[in-house]
């Protein structure tokens, strides 16, 4: 009977002792601050992941940009000192060039526009990942960015007398800097608030909830409504990281991660438009440019886009699918008035 009795402990040590040997942590990098929406919907659904696999899988996150730069982060999956990061989709262009195809200047005018594009070319750009070794659980809405100043600017020429901050290691952001003859001073994005307080730039794009988020919008005085770029972001992993987790507890991460990218999606559209507001509301001038101002703010862009598409860094045949959908769809809404981005 003692006999038996060590025996059955050995084995129910030896049982614990493989399962937890299989316990994958992921360690994932993002530019999301703590306590901010994204990271306490992404730590909620991390919760429910390791207590659906009894602690097999969990996500280990690094928000605020702790690990550095997208490249730098890029670079420590790469070596595998991160196992994945929550990043714009723009970031992954250099592996991914379909992933860049949202992020067009001007490319999208309104959120009816988005809205009809996005079920049709969403699933495309996922695939686009997954066939480059990045599992992803869902496109996440980031919003438009506007143009935000110190000093009001309504006319795209008056860019070239400001100094306007571009992400590093950003060729998008570089190539229509190019074409908008703009002045630019790169810096990472914990650099900017710094940068904005000590006039080294005063000038930034960024949607509205990244600007309350990151308190730049306490070091500007204007914002010029056109809707410049809209961006999404997304939960990439390696996939040869993710591989380490058997099937099983791979499909019980891609629902319940990819039910949270749903959550968030929807969200952020309604915290964008009331983060609009509130900047409205905390006496920020909203700068509406007339009519033949606006023919250089949808001109200019689209010659950027255009050069960065023959120029291989956006996938061609994705782009020219985009491009024909919204052209159609603007036929068909021609004389039904699209909302500003700001509207719900």
């Amino acid at each position: 009977m003692f006999t038996q009795m060590i025996k059955a402990t050995l084995a129910a040590t030896l049982l614990t002792c493989g399962l937890s040997s299989h316990a994958v942590t992921l360690k994932i990098a993002t530019l999301s601050p703590a306590g901010s929406y994204w990271m306490n919907t992404m730590q909620a659904a991390n919760k429910k992941i390791m207590a659906e696999t009894q602690n097999r899988v969990k996500f280990q996150f690094y928000p605020g940009g702790i690990m550095g730069s997208d490249s730098a982060v890029l670079k420590k999956i790469k070596i595998g000192q991160l196992q994945g990061a929550a990043l714009s989709g723009g970031a992954f262009n250099n592996m991914v060039p379909g992933s860049q195809v949202y992020s067009l200047p001007r490319l999208f005018t309104s959120y009816e526009e988005v809205d009809y594009i996005r079920p049709k070319i969403d699933p495309i750009v996922r695939e686009a990942f997954e066939k480059k070794g990045w599992v992803n659980f869902g496109l996440a809405e980031g919003g438009f960015a506007y143009l935000m100043t110190k000093q009001p600017v309504s006319d795209i020429k008056q860019l070239s007398k400001r100094k306007v901050w571009i992400p590093t290691d950003d060729p998008a952001s570089e190539a229509a800097a190019d074409i908008l003859n703009v002045p630019t001073i790169p810096l990472g994005l914990g650099d900017v608030l710094a940068g904005l307080q000590t006039d080294m730039i005063d000038s930034v794009f960024a949607s509205p909830i990244a600007a309350i988020a990151l308190q730049w919008h306490t070091q500007v005085g204007a914002v010029t409504d056109v809707a410049i770029v809209y961006f999404y972001a997304t939960l990439a992993v390696s996939e040869k990281a993710f591989k380490k987790i058997s099937p099983e507890d791979q499909k019980i991460v891609r629902h319940i991660m990819g039910e949270a990218f749903k959550t968030i999606d929807a969200q952020n559209r309604k915290d964008n438009q009331a983060a609009f507001k509130a900047l409205e509301n905390q006496g920020i001038k909203i700068i509406k440019p007339n009519a033949t101002e606006m023919k250089d703010w949808n001109e200019k862009p689209h010659q950027t886009a255009l050069n960065l598409v023959k120029e291989g860094k956006v996938d061609k045949p994705l782009y020219e699918k985009v491009e024909n959908l919204l052209t159609q769809f603007r036929k068909d809404h021609a004389k039904a008035p699209a909302k500003t981005a700001a509207q719900p």
